[in-house]
């Protein structure tokens, strides 16, 4: 039977193999049940003891995506932005026009004076007389989390800063912004922290505003060629809300890309976001 397998997670650990966790995974990409228990069965029939959960999941993406493009699509939300990169994108970029969409007024790369030394920071996010000092952690390997460690380095600068006390007419709160899951949520509770990264807050983490606003990575598109990754950055254009908005013409004279590849495209950012 299926459930008595043992697969090998991404931090090379053994666990039962969990059909639920591959009917949930399609569900909450906007597949039907009906999909779902279609996937979970030719999953079903492919797996093996020890095999990866990388390996579930590039044959979960390729059933989805001979059923369904548009939850194939979102089914790969987070293997798109792990694939954004450091360089080029990066995730401070996307995760600031994140926040810009949700209403935030936002300002990146500011330098702020603390009581010993000053800092470079990520994003600096305000909204209703609140200025969050936001750090992105960036994490592009499947398994890793978020520690301790970051936490206290955020504090501790957080601190400086509020000590410097230049401020002083706003209230101020320490954050972390990541795509990854964190380890270090009972400090970050204590410590009066603002935290956001894979599904935290629950059901309310960073997919859940990328989801509600279509903010998904142009990285997400089947059609997306890894050699357009510095030349969208250099436009800027991460998500599929900005393909949408793209005149592929002009595009495609200035930046050299056909115009065949860049329809492509838009017809799979319509699909995504008007299904």
């Amino acid at each position: 039977m299926a459930s008595e397998i043992n697969v090998i997670d991404a931090r090379g650990e053994s666990e039962p193999f969990s059909l639920e966790k591959v009917h949930r995974s399609v569900i909450k990409s906007g597949g039907s049940r009906q999909l779902a228990e279609k996937v979970g069965k030719e999953i079903e029939a492919l797996i093996y003891p020890g095999i990866k959960t990388k390996e579930i999941f590039r044959a979960v993406k390729s059933i989805l995506k001979k059923e369904s493009v548009e939850t194939s699509m979102r089914f790969s939300l987070r293997d798109g932005i792990r694939t954004l990169g450091p360089a080029g994108f990066g995730f401070e970029k996307y995760a600031s026009e994140i926040f810009s969409d949700h209403g935030y007024a936002v300002k990146t790369n500011e330098w702020l004076k603390g009581k010993c030394i000053d800092y470079e920071t990520d994003i600096l996010i305000e909204k209703d007389d609140v200025l969050l000092i936001a750090e992105c952690k960036y994490k592009n390997k499947p398994g890793e989390k978020v520690d301790v460690g970051v936490c206290l380095k955020v504090f501790a600068s957080f601190l400086d800063i509020k000590n410097g006390g230049r401020l002083k007419e706003k209230e101020i709160k320490p954050m972390v912004v990541t795509n990854a899951k964190f380890k270090a949520i009972t400090y970050g509770k204590c410590q009066g922290m603002e935290l956001l990264g894979w599904n935290y807050p629950q059901d309310n983490g960073l997919e859940r505003l990328i989801e509600s606003k279509n903010l998904y990575p142009v990285t997400v598109l089947p059609s997306f060629k890894g050699y357009f990754m510095d030349i969208f950055a250099s436009e800027c254009i991460m998500t599929v809300k900005d393909v949408l908005e793209m005149d592929i013409e002009k595009f495609s004279q200035r930046v050299k890309i056909s115009g065949a590849q860049l329809k492509s495209l838009k017809a799979e950012a319509e699909l995504l976001v008007n299904d």
